[in-house]
């Protein structure tokens, strides 16, 4: 992966290091913060994103890891997050996904895992693909803007707006909007729309679905539209075609 833009926040010298040797062998250009202070600083203040995909701890001096994802997803909502710690409670990742991480590995974690999960992450970055096995994507660009209520969403633009306002949404968040746009009137399990936003065949658990959808429903209040996303129980979430 050729000019990809790294930035590595760990306080650990020796596991930062390891961990930039191994991505730069695989062509990607690191930036190594040692605290979350630092990682702050390299992330500037001016318009764009410096880095194409975040690799952060947790428990960092300065600036905790949970501080840097919200600081990060204020800055651009789209750039691959994924966070190494050894933290292990099912808790500390429903609270990560709903800050805005889109991957979670568990220390100590293979490095050829993480390589395979920023490949993942980069591929979707700029649109959605299907799950193997699906006949293939629907490239971005191809796609006509689609409409269902109050909500519009673009997809070759990646932008989505509720009652006429700019939502600002992760790109998993986009995806399951998406996917549930182009077929308004089909209830899509929790399997189904991680195959779908994801890109990849479902390994997670329930909640993982629950956190997004829960974040998009809190992101569509002030439009008062969240109430167009339900759960149908025992089976997965669909569009609500009616008040």
């Amino acid at each position: 992966m050729p000019g990809i833009r790294v930035l590595i926040v760990e306080d650990d010298a020796d596991i930062n290091q390891i961990v930039a040797m191994h991505l730069a062998r695989q062509g990607m250009t690191c930036t190594q913060a040692f605290s979350g202070s630092e990682a702050r600083l390299l992330l500037g203040a001016g318009d764009g994103f410096p880095f194409d995909v975040v690799v952060s701890d947790l428990m960092l001096p300065g600036c905790s890891g949970e501080e840097l994802v919200g600081l990060i997803r204020e800055r651009d909502p789209r750039v691959p997050i994924i966070v190494i710690s050894a933290r292990t409670a099912t808790s500390d990742r429903i609270d990560l996904l709903k800050l805005g991480a889109d991957d979670y590995l568990v220390k100590p974690f293979d490095l050829d895992e993480l390589v395979a999960r920023i490949e993942v992450q980069l591929r979707h970055r700029g649109g959605m693909s299907e799950p193997a096995g699906t006949g293939g994507a629907r490239a971005a660009d191809e796609a006509a803007p689609l409409r269902f209520r109050a909500w519009e969403l673009d997809p070759e633009a990646r932008a989505f707006f509720a009652a006429g306002t700019p939502v600002s949404l992760t790109r998993i968040e986009f995806n399951i909007l998406q996917t549930m746009m182009e077929h308004p009137r089909r209830v899509f399990s929790k399997q189904e729309l991680f195959e779908r936003a994801w890109g990849e065949p479902y390994s997670a658990d329930d909640n993982t679905v629950n956190v997004h959808v829960s974040n998009i429903r809190a992101k569509l209040k002030a439009s008062g539209t969240d109430g167009y996303l339900k759960t149908v129980w025992g089976m997965g979430f669909k569009l609500q075609h009616d008040s």
